[in-house]
């Protein structure tokens, strides 16, 4: 299925018989990996391995442990962090540690994400693990309320927002869209050029374009043209 950025063209890819062999390897590997890590630290830690050098983005998910937590299976879409990594240079992409991410059901994670490169150094597999936290946090509400001597508050905009995990790229399209209205702050009907232009530069930096068929969706909900869009784009760089 063809996507609507050349980011995908240009990482993704279909190796050789070797390399294809090797990548292979390295897959069987990772699901090793996995496999330990989830034995390792229980039921609480779902381990998930998103393959890149498939052509459909639709269905990244080859493998995963405890897919319960977040309710993925293999198959399943990619998260908004695939389709960063997607839209951005290979060279720039680093592992993203220690970060908060959260589920349909408000389970809330502790994420880190590997980037595992090919032999060209481009990225082949993501691996990412998301170790629930929730009862953790309830604890430690619970042992706060009895050590602190007044309730501490945090400021609004210190707060961490956790980013939320989804399972199909209809629902992670939807997820940007509304975090990019949300940044402008104003209905459709109400918003400028440059309202419509911040809207467009915020999916575009998200890697949202590279969701089939996410332009048309994008250029109705603002009410302009796909020429128009891929102008803002242009205008958003």
């Amino acid at each position: 299925m063809l996507l609507e950025a050349k980011s995908f063209q240009e990482i993704s890819w279909s190796p050789h018989t070797k390399e294809a062999n090797i990548l292979g390897r390295r897959l069987d590997l990772l699901k090793q990996l996995a496999h330990g890590l989830a034995v390792q630290f229980g039921s609480s830690c779902e381990i998930v391995i998103h393959d890149l050098t498939r052509k459909e983005l639709e269905h990244s998910v080859v493998y995963i442990e405890n897919g319960y937590i977040s309710n993925r299976k293999p198959g399943d879409g990619p998260s908004s962090v695939v389709l960063e990594t997607l839209s951005r240079e290979p060279s720039k992409i680093q592992d993203r540690l220690s970060y908060l991410t959260k589920t349909e059901d408000g389970r809330i994670l502790k994420s880190s994400t590997m980037y595992i490169r090919g032999d060209d150094n481009r990225i082949a597999y993501i691996f990412s693990l998301n170790y629930d936290i929730t009862a953790l946090l309830t604890a430690q509400t619970a042992i706060g309320s009895l050590t602190d001597t007044e309730p501490e508050k945090e400021s609004e905009s210190g707060t961490r927002q956790p980013q939320k995990i989804t399972h199909n790229v209809n629902e992670l399209l939807d997820m940007l869209i509304e975090q990019a209205l949300a940044l402008v702050g104003k209905p459709v009907a109400l918003m400028n050029k440059d309202d419509k232009v911040a809207v467009v530069h915020y999916l575009n930096d998200a890697g949202a374009f590279l969701i089939t068929k996410s332009g048309d969706k994008i250029a109705s909900l603002l009410g302009i043209s796909k020429f128009t869009l891929y102008s803002y784009m242009d205008a958003g760089k």
